[in-house]
């Protein structure tokens, strides 16, 4: 890494400020989100108050409860969520609010001089750098651990920039992700390389994990016995002993040999325009965690989020922030059980679609009735149910957000060669959803909303209608 990058110095000024408040606080309350993202930023925040023998509580909120939340304690921490919503609703005039988010803020730099009580907000968005790839949550927890002087904690910010995705576009993290990597290799928590961008290095079979490589429909797509004669062909051995190999067993030349194939398949299934991409899809940096063990999902940065989500989705915040507190006894036991329970129910819900052939395509999206599944999985089985559809459209899924509660909750995925084609799904369904009386956001190619119960088809066709002349 040979750019020099620095935080901006108005962002270096409100950490400086952030860490008086906190230093000169009583009573702390955090709030934080679900997602990998959102529980790392938290756990970051909950460590610096540990450190510094603050007393404080820690909750991890959905969206939708926001507006609600009460303004009780001396201090009241946002992180990876608040730009967006009216958090500050409930304030008094004593109240003391920091906001470290960074996703599209609703108020501008000026905001704080127009309200009685102490409002601080850390957003890059403010500071003209994009937060769905320059810098995550946690990310934004770290720097101001860093102003702490706890760089230790840098590990935290590269694994809650993996779990939002934050490297898909180009296959690196970039921007202010590159001061938290360097910082992770400094303190010797993290190292990096290029390797072929297979889900699971450390602990799935090599012919598993190429057929769950689902950007694009391929031969191997979800077929297994082919993904087989694809390695037998190349001469690439499946087992070492009586172990099968994962892709963190090859060697250089088997890593090569399996990248010219899936370039070449990939290039042979997508129209023209998008082969030039087509390397970055293959292959892409791949962070592992040198504290870690060998062979365990907490070594690589991917399957450790993943991990983490299927926290997030279970509801099992805690365990998740015992665990990137550095737990590994009693919360990694309940880890092993709820990521089982989470596979689970991953599996029935996909067969639930897939045997009922539940997959509708319009013109320009395609979409699922995801009843009965929960609404905290309904965005991964979106993404896993692309690989069954048509990977040159998104895949949008609906949901029941609770049995009293009859709205819905939408999740959307796509290929990420859509999103070379300039495509924000995340910024049209903000649009859609707020204009049908809900919200939502997120990334390119992968986002949600929240929309009334009675608005789903015309969601749909307000959503089709923005995408004509962009599929």
């Amino acid at each position: 890494m040979t750019d020099t990058i620095n935080l901006p110095l108005g962002m270096q000024e409100k950490y400086v400020e952030a860490e008086k408040l906190i230093k000169e606080a009583g009573s702390i309350q955090v709030y934080s989100h679900i997602d990998c993202d959102g529980m790392s930023a938290g756990a970051i925040i909950s460590t610096i108050l540990d450190r510094e023998e603050k007393e404080h509580d820690i909750d991890f909120v959905n969206l939708d409860k926001l507006e609600d939340l009460e303004i009780n304690h001396d201090l009241t921490i946002f992180s990876d969520l608040g730009s967006g919503q009216p958090v500050d609703k409930n304030a008094k005039d004593n109240s003391k609010i920091i906001i470290l988010d960074h996703h599209p803020p609703l108020r501008d730099l000026d905001y704080k001089d127009s309200v009685p009580y102490t409002y601080l907000e850390i957003n890059p968005m403010h500071y003209g750098i994009d937060g769905s790839d320059n810098v995550s949550g946690g990310g934004l927890s770290y720097f101001l651990a860093k102003q702490f002087g706890y760089t230790d904690l840098s590990w935290i910010g590269v694994l809650s920039a993996v779990g939002d995705m934050q490297n898909s576009r180009t296959g690196k993290l970039e921007g202010l992700n590159r001061i938290i990597l360097q910082d992770s290799v400094d303190t010797g928590y993290v190292s990096y390389n290029s390797d072929l961008s297979l889900y699971g290095r450390e602990t799935r079979p090599l012919f598993v994990a190429l057929a769950y490589f689902s950007d694009v429909n391929l031969p191997i797509t979800n077929n297994r016995n082919e993904a087989i004669a694809v390695l037998d062909e190349l001469g690439i051995p499946r087992k070492v002993g009586d172990r099968f190999r994962t892709l963190c067993d090859l060697d250089n030349m088997e890593k090569g040999k399996l990248f010219s194939e899936l370039v070449r398949m990939m290039s042979m299934e997508v129209p023209g325009r998008y082969i030039q991409y087509i390397p970055k899809l293959v292959a892409a940096d791949s962070y592992d965690f040198l504290y870690e063990e060998n062979h365990t999902f907490l070594r690589d940065a991917s399957e450790f989020s993943t991990a983490m989500n299927a926290c997030g989705r279970n509801k099992e915040y805690s365990v998740a922030c015992e665990i990137l507190k550095g737990n590994r006894t009693d919360a990694l036991d309940a880890l092993e059980v709820i990521s089982k329970e989470h596979k689970m129910n991953l599996r029935k819900s996909i067969e639930q679609i897939t045997k009922a052939n539940s997959i509708v395509e319009m013109e320009n999206l395609q979409y699922f009735d995801g009843s009965g599944i929960k609404t905290e999985i309904v965005g991964t089985i979106a993404g896993m149910i692309l690989s069954y559809g048509n990977w040159q459209k998104p895949m949008i899924g609906f949901t029941q957000i609770s049995e009293n509660n009859p709205d819905l909750k939408i999740s959307l995925r796509c290929s990420r060669l859509l999103a070379y084609d300039g495509i924000h799904f995340g910024n049209i369904i903000r649009e859609v959803s707020q204009s049908l009386g809900g919200n939502g956001g997120g990334h390119s190619v992968a986002c949600g909303a929240y929309i009334p119960y009675d608005k789903k088809d015309e969601f749909l066709n307000l959503f089709n209608q923005k995408l004509e002349g962009k599929i």
